[in-house]
């Protein structure tokens, strides 16, 4: 019995193994089956995430590395999984002819063991993969972005002692402050040292820059921290500013970084917003700039540089590159007054930016000693405040003769920053506001007004805005720095007197707050507030009113009130498509009325022939109007202008549209004149004043003086514009759809006007010239113009015009910029020689479609 128990022990573990693997082989068909149907479910699986893997790479985002192993793991499983299937299949296939025992046990067994296993690395990888909450992340901001830098001038020495403290070098500096006046060159300073770490890195992991500007703001800061960090936003929405920067902390200090602060107005504490303790030696620094040397002490930086004004050679390096060298070589006195000039800068690189820029094409040496007179007669010494910065800016400013000008300058300090005024609209709004009320005369008014602002250009107080070459409104923007010191110039001389309010987006009004709140009041603009329907009736309080714009508003009705207002000298309603008519006598009893602009609002509202000329009737009625903007429709109307010898005196703006007028009779003192669909028309003619005539300073074929934009669009009898001869001050020419029209100018049809033509003189103050589906146009000019003013030409379906008016004698117009046409009309053009040809290539533009004709 000692014996037996062993024996019966080694059977039983014997017979245990042999089930065990007896199941392997018996369960190894329905063991394959699983696995094939779990691999198939992990494929779908894998299918899914892929995709979302896919439309997440769209958006710019990166896998997730564990995403992207378990992708490459599926991968791999799948290939093992066939090689499994297609070997258990084989295996099967070998079993003992009519037995279900397998040729091989020991074979069969691994492979049935083999089967589970899989089974259960497939079923792992299901779970994993149906876990993934998030497959992709936003890839990573650059260690540094390059920010825009034009060449600088005379910082190398200050730029080589900032980069080697951040190399370090010996010297243990973990902040660098940069300090100076305004405008002298710290922003433009921090920026190269931006961009150069973009080149080098320095062993640093982020380069961060923020504009902290005033006051400084813990939360701003920490936002450009975070769109710049690997911060998830789960760890950052709607947590207080503290958790906030907790969340930076973690991050940045892990990390060697430079820190760029820009604009720093007071101390910021940098462990409110995150930052870890500055070191040198972890790579951990910050280099700031600001106006004043006190916020250097109060942020601690270990180094602090004074950013100073340019030496003399670099100053005046820079102020004749603003000049240009065209203006220094214009006169042999010009550059021994430019020195005067540069040195009452002082070295200031802003300042000698905008003196520079505002000397820019003065070639008599009296302007520049008048300058120079300017400027000796103010401060121009800077010990280092933003008050000497804003007097150095301001030079132009106090040069101005008189006060209107100054109050017109700093008026456009009201204006949003960056924003774009139209030079029109602001006249306007001076005159409004009475800072040209010493003109009784509205043209004279705005003419002086023109005057202003290219005073303010010249001093570089006001700048050029968008530029359209086919357009005639004119633009114009106050640089930031310019602006400011406007504002400050405003404090500081206590202009109390002129009280302004500015809201945007009036949808309505509430009459008992507004005009009751504000019973002296100049100047009321509501423009441009398309949810404006109604104009309350309490308008007739505003008795002070002098100008009211309503423009491209939803008002239907002016209440009968409007006759209150005795003070109103500018009245504009133009685009105000609902608007139904204008009651009876309202206008004529506006008695101070000088300007009146309607235009593309009769067309589109429900006014009829009567109704406008009714209102020309009562605007002749008006003592004081100057100045009309007006768009007629009708024959009767047109005749009603025509007939009055004040209206057409008046008219300055005059848009036609009208399908049965042949003939019209063209005021000497039009302005802007479009022309539009007077599908009858065949002949403009001239209304010669005997007056006007006779004492007029013009001779007889400059008598349309004052026209400077004309637009001919659906005019299909019209046959020439031979009449714009007596236009020489005319610079926007725009004429489509005129399907019988042959030629531009006819020079036998001047013959019949009995005008003597200064063939010289023909366009040459053109600037936009627009051709567009004339069928028959033959030609612009039966000779060659020099066109010296010609920016743009655009011609586009004009098959018969082989010629331009162009050859060597009269060359090319410097101030050319661009032609445009199909390419194939370019290609069928004839030329008198090929020299012209070949001088006018250069700018010609290929387009397929007129709308390809943007500027």
């Amino acid at each position: 019995m000692d014996c037996v128990s062993p024996i019966l022990d080694v059977a039983t573990r014997l017979w245990d193994c042999t089930a065990k693997r007896a199941v392997y082989i018996r369960h190894l068909p329905q063991n394959l089956n699983s696995l094939r149907t779990a691999m198939g479910e992990l494929k779908n699986l894998y299918k899914d995430v892929k995709e979302r893997v896919e439309r997440e790479e769209k958006l710019q985002k990166k896998r997730t590395h564990v995403v992207d192993g378990w992708l490459r793991n599926v991968e791999a499983m799948e290939e093992q999984v066939k090689e499994i299937l297609a070997k258990g299949d084989e295996e099967i296939q070998k079993k003992c002819l009519g037995t279900c025992c397998p040729k091989n046990c020991g074979a069969s067994y691994k492979l049935g063991k083999m089967v589970l296993e899989k089974m259960d690395a497939v079923t792992v990888k299901k779970t994993e993969g149906s876990n993934f909450s998030v497959v992709a992340e936003p890839f990573p901001s650059p260690p540094v972005i390059e920010r825009p830098l034009d060449k600088t001038v005379g910082q190398d020495l200050l730029f080589g002692k900032v980069w080697k403290w951040l190399q370090d070098d010996g010297e243990q500096v973990s902040s660098i402050g940069l300090y100076g006046m305004g405008g002298v060159g710290k922003t433009t300073l921090l920026t190269r040292i931006n961009n150069e770490l973009l080149k080098t890195r320095l062993e640093f992991d982020a380069v961060i820059w923020v504009t902290v500007s005033r006051p400084a703001n813990v939360e701003k800061v920490q936002q450009v921290l975070f769109n710049k960090l690997e911060i998830g936003k789960d760890k950052w929405e709607d947590r207080s500013e503290d958790e906030r920067a907790e969340e930076i902390f973690n991050v940045l200090k892990t990390k060697k970084f430079v820190l760029l602060l820009d604009d720093i107005w007071e101390r910021l504490d940098l462990s409110k917003v995150g930052i870890p303790p500055l070191n040198h030696q972890d790579k951990l620094k910050m280099v700031f700039t600001t106006r004043s040397k006190q916020v250097c002490q109060k942020m601690e930086s270990t180094k602090s540089i004074e950013v100073n004004c340019l030496p003399w050679e670099e100053a005046f390096a820079l102020f004749q590159t603003k000049v240009g060298a065209d203006t220094i070589s214009s006169h042999p006195d010009i550059p021994k007054l430019a020195e005067m000039v540069a040195k009452e800068c002082d070295g200031l690189p802003l300042a000698l930016i905008t003196t520079g820029r505002a000397m820019a094409g003065a070639k008599a040496p009296e302007e520049w000693e008048k300058k120079i007179e300017m400027l000796k007669n103010s401060p121009a010494k800077f010990p280092g405040t933003e008050e000497d910065l804003f007097r150095v800016l301001a030079i132009s400013y106090d040069s101005l003769p008189d006060e209107a000008k100054k109050s017109c300058f700093l008026y456009c300090s009201l204006f949003p920053e960056d924003y774009e005024i139209s030079q029109r609209n602001l006249i306007q709004l001076w005159i409004g506001e009475g800072f040209l009320d010493e003109y009784d005369n509205l043209q004279e008014a705005r003419n002086q007004g023109e005057e202003v602002i290219k005073s303010l250009q010249l001093a570089c107080l006001l700048e050029n805005g968008r530029s359209r070459f086919y357009v005639k409104e004119k633009y114009l923007k106050m640089h930031d720095v310019i602006r400011e010191m406007a504002l400050w110039l405003a404090r500081k001389n206590g202009k109390k007197k002129n009280k302004f309010v500015v809201k945007d987006g009036v949808e309505s009004i509430r009459a008992q707050k507004l005009f009751t709140n504000m019973p002296v009041i100049r100047v009321l603009d509501l423009s441009n507030n398309f949810e404006l329907k109604v104009l309350p009736v309490e308008i007739g309080n505003l008795v002070t009113l002098q100008y009211l714009n309503l423009s491209a508003t939803d008002i239907e009705y002016l209440p009968v009130e409007f006759k209150n207002l005795k003070r109103l000298r500018c009245l504009i309603l133009n685009d105000m498509y609902f608007l139904v008519s204008l009651p009876s006598q309202i206008v004529s009893s506006l008695s101070s009325l000088q300007l009146f602009s309607m235009y593309s609002t009769l067309v589109r509202s429900n006014f009829t022939g009567d109704d406008e000329r009714r209102l020309l009737e009562e605007l002749e009625q008006l003592e004081h109007i100057d100045d009309i903007y007006i768009h007629l429709t009708s024959v009767s109307s047109i005749q009603t202008l025509l007939n009055s010898h004040k209206l057409q005196r008046s008219t300055r703006f005059l848009l036609l549209f009208s399908e049965r007028m042949n003939l019209l009779q063209l005021s000497l003192y039009i302005e802007t004149l479009h022309i539009t669909n007077c599908v009858e028309l065949q002949d403009v003619k001239i209304n010669f004043e005997k007056e006007v005539v006779v004492y007029s300073k013009f001779p007889r074929h400059q008598c349309l003086n004052n026209l400077c934009d004309v637009r001919i669009d659906g005019c299909g009898k019209l046959l020439n514009l031979t009449w714009l001869i007596c236009a020489p001050s005319l610079q926007f020419l725009s004429v489509k759809f005129c399907e019988s029209m042959e030629k531009v100018i006819d020079d036998e049809r001047s013959e019949v006007l009995e005008i003597e033509v200064d063939h010289l003189g023909v366009f040459s103050r053109l600037t936009s010239l627009t051709l567009v589906m004339l069928r028959k146009l033959r030609s612009i000019h039966k000779r060659a113009l020099s066109f010296p003013s010609l920016r743009y030409i655009h011609v586009y379906a004009c098959p018969s015009l082989r010629k331009l008016p162009f050859d060597s004698n009269t060359g090319v117009s410097k101030k050319l910029e661009k032609i445009k046409g199909k390419q194939e009309w370019w290609d069928g053009l004839e030329w008198e020689d090929q020299t012209i040809m070949h001088n006018l290539t250069p700018y010609f533009q290929p387009i397929e479609h007129p709308r390809d004709s943007s500027h």
